[in-house]
C-alpha cells in the first residue's frame, strides 16, 4: 500500500517539475539535468516492483533516493541562481522531500525485512 502511493506521489511530482521546467526560459542543460533526476525517481520505483530480489528491490529504491538527493540539489541551485523564484522552488523540493522520507522509511522496513 505504502509501495503504490510512493509511486503515485513521484508520478506526480515527476509530471510537476516537467510543467515547471517548461516555465524556464534558457538553461537547457540545467533544465535536462533536473528533469532527469526527478523522473528518474519515479522510473526507478517502477522498476523496483520488477526487481529480481530484495537486494535489487533495496538497490532500486536507494537509486531513487540518490535521485531525490539530487533533485533537491538542483532546485537550491536555480533558486540560488535566479533560475526559479524560492516560493515557486519550495512548493515542489517539499514534495521532493516527502518522497524522500517516504523512501527512508522503506529502505529501512525492506533492510529490517532481509536482515541487513
Amino acid at each position: 500500500m505504502a509501495e503504490s502511493k510512493l509511486r503515485d506521489l513521484s508520478v506526480e511530482f515527476s509530471v510537476k517539475v516537467i510543467k515547471l521546467c517548461e516555465t524556464v526560459k534558457g538553461h537547457h542543460s540545467l533544465v535536462n539535468q533536473l528533469e532527469r533526476s526527478a523522473t528518474s525517481i519515479g522510473a526507478n520505483l517502477h522498476e523496483a516492483n520488477y526487481a529480481q530480489s530484495k537486494n535489487d528491490f533495496i538497490s532500486k529504491l536507494q537509486i531513487a533516493l540518490k535521485e531525490c538527493y539530487e533533485t533537491e540539489y538542483w532546485l537550491e541551485l536555480f533558486v540560488k541562481s535566479d533560475i526559479l523564484e524560492r516560493e515557486t522552488a519550495k512548493i515542489v523540493y517539499n514534495e521532493c522531500g516527502t518522497i524522500r522520507k517516504m523512501l527512508i522509511v522503506s529502505i529501512n522496513t525492506a533492510k529490517e525485512h532481509t536482515g541487513k
